[in-house]
């Protein structure tokens, strides 16, 4: 089933609903009546008050100048300047999925009635969302504190008709897409330019799609993990649920749940009662053919994995919260007549989660990369050729090529794995003094998400090629015998060198695509309402 409409009530949308949306391009957003109530009954609160008191960033200059009075004419100038001077990002654009789930969320926001913003321009941004025309957002600016004030700026710059824009795969001026689809440039009223940027909205719509690409990364990871374990005949024992339950961390014990499910029609796997006759005598001494254990990166999966699976449940919880929170500053509160001055714009809580879950999927990332070592280096898995090369050694290469690949990606990640969230530089005249860099946390770790199914493809191949090797695929379980099946026809048994490079960025895709477990119910069921016509934009 596809997701055609998306009603945001400001409360209720989850992080399943923003991948949906993103992925279908002929999704559309749309309302319930009480949230346009909501809007209006918090506009016409602030549209009262704007002569009998200060209201900062509404009748006042914003940050060290918030002491500085703007005179009432001149506060729909204060707005508009607030986004040229704002829209200053510099660098690679984001990519659009990320923009379009940043306006998700920021639309989202507007909708709960605590902005003090107009229908109209609740209206204006559900039209650019649904018409997919997205602006096009610099990476660099962006401290995440008092929001993600320069990333949004280029977003409500699209607005007033200036910027640019991606519209039907093209990238044009935002005032000709604007008059194309006979919109005029909004006209900001008092405030409005303020609730579109000064919120974590940003930072959070990256980070919802992070958690759901993360959560397809660790399925992949579980499956190679499982295909791995399966082809080096790994013993029954180290996934046993009576072996988890001693140590019932809930990550390792969901994770050792689904390898079970997964392995149960596994031929391959090992009784260790059966494998080996015990000692029958203190005198006896002799060297068994090989060890009767599998080494860290086959039997600590679920060790490894399963505080990946914690922490990325942790994250889904925070970021679910956000992306449902008023991050306004002030917030406009109609229902208490007050408004409320603080910091909910500060992104720590964000930025704190992505860095965790940057930390654990590097961690992903090498565990994958041991993997493929132990099965290209004979001296560690002593059943397969050097760089399993299918044809002659020493003529042919095998896979070597491929395990530099995979080593360096690894590398990388690991360099990015600090935490970015420590280096706060205060900044704004020492306004923002604490500041939290929750967007580029999340930036840093999408280029980790990247960089985890770029070894997982490698891996997924590695397994592949060694499946080829034994020849013998009926003894692997049903879901590894559909896993081998998916790589294989994104790319074909290796047996002789080649370049393989469109092949596996092939593979990336292939596995990206694959359905994402649920671990035994840790995270919320995945909804299949992707768009097969309309994958995730690049």
């Amino acid at each position: 089933m596809s997701l055609e409409r998306l009603t945001l009530t400001g409360s209720e949308l989850t992080l399943s609903d923003v991948a949906a949306f993103v992925k279908n391009a002929r999704a559309r957003v749309e309302f319930l009546d009480s949230a346009r109530a909501a809007v209006e009954r918090s506009k016409t609160f602030l549209d009262r008050h704007l002569s009998d008191g200060i209201i900062y960033g509404v009748n006042t200059g914003f940050g060290p100048m918030a002491a500085h009075i703007i005179a009432k004419d001149s506060l729909a100038e204060l707005q508009r300047n607030l986004i040229w001077s704002h829209a200053v990002g510099i660098g690679e654009p984001i990519p659009d999925c990320y923009v379009v789930a940043m306006m998700l969320v920021r639309l989202n926001t507007l909708a709960k009635g605590f902005s003090g913003v107009s229908w109209a321009l609740v209206e204006r941004l559900q039209t650019l969302l649904n018409k997919r025309i997205v602006p096009l957002v610099p990476e660099h600016g962006a401290v995440g504190t008092s929001g993600d004030l320069v990333q949004l700026a280029h977003i409500a710059l699209a607005l007033l008709g200036q910027g640019e824009v991606r519209y039907e795969n093209e990238i044009r001026p935002a005032g000709e897409v604007l008059r194309e689809n006979e919109m005029p440039p909004y006209e900001l009223e008092p405030k409005e330019g303020l609730a579109l940027i000064n919120g974590t909205s940003g930072m959070s719509g990256i980070a919802a799609l992070l958690c759901v690409e993360a959560r397809t990364a660790l399925s992949v990871a579980t499956r190679t993990g499982a295909l791995g374990f399966e082809l080096m005949r790994g013993f029954h024992d180290g996934i046993s649920d009576r072996f988890h339950s001693l140590r019932p961390h809930q990550g390792q014990v969901q994770i050792a749940a689904t390898l079970r499910n997964y392995l149960q029609s596994s031929k391959l796997l090992r009784d260790r009662a059966i494998t080996y006759t015990p000692y029958h005598s203190a005198e006896e001494a002799y060297i068994l053919p090989e060890p009767v254990q599998e080494i860290y990166s086959l039997r600590c999966i679920p060790q490894i994995l399963g505080p990946v699976l914690d922490t990325l449940a942790k994250t889904w919880s925070i970021v679910e919260i956000e992306i449902n929170a008023v991050t306004d500053n002030p917030v406009v509160d109609a229902q208490e007549n007050l408004f409320l001055h603080g910091g909910h714009f500060h992104g720590e809580y964000i930025a704190s989660a992505v860095d965790q879950l940057k930390a654990a999927l590097v961690k992903l990332t090498m565990l994958s990369e041991r993997r493929i070592n132990c099965f290209l280096n004979p001296n560690m898995n002593r059943r397969f050729p050097p760089f399993l090369n299918l044809n002659t050694l020493g003529l042919n290469l095998g896979l070597q090529g491929l395990q530099f690949v995979a080593t360096s990606t690894a590398a990388q990640s690991q360099t990015l794995a600090f935490p970015h969230s420590v280096h706060s530089i205060p900044t704004n005249g020492d306004n923002q003094d604490v500041v939290s860099m929750g967007l580029d946390a999340a930036l840093l770790a999408m280029k980790v998400l990247q960089n985890a199914y770029v070894v997982l493809a490698i891996e997924a191949v590695t397994l592949a090629q060694a499946v080829d090797y034994l020849g013998d695929r009926e003894q692997l379980s049903l879901p590894s015998q559909e896993f081998f099946k998916l790589i294989r026809r994104a790319l074909p048994k290796i047996d002789t060198d080649r370049p393989i490079h469109r092949e596996l960025a092939m593979v990336v895709e292939a596995i990206k695509a694959t359905q994402p477990m649920d671990f035994c119910g840790t995270l919320p069921a995945a909804r299949d309402w992707t768009d097969e016509n309309d994958p995730l934009p690049s």
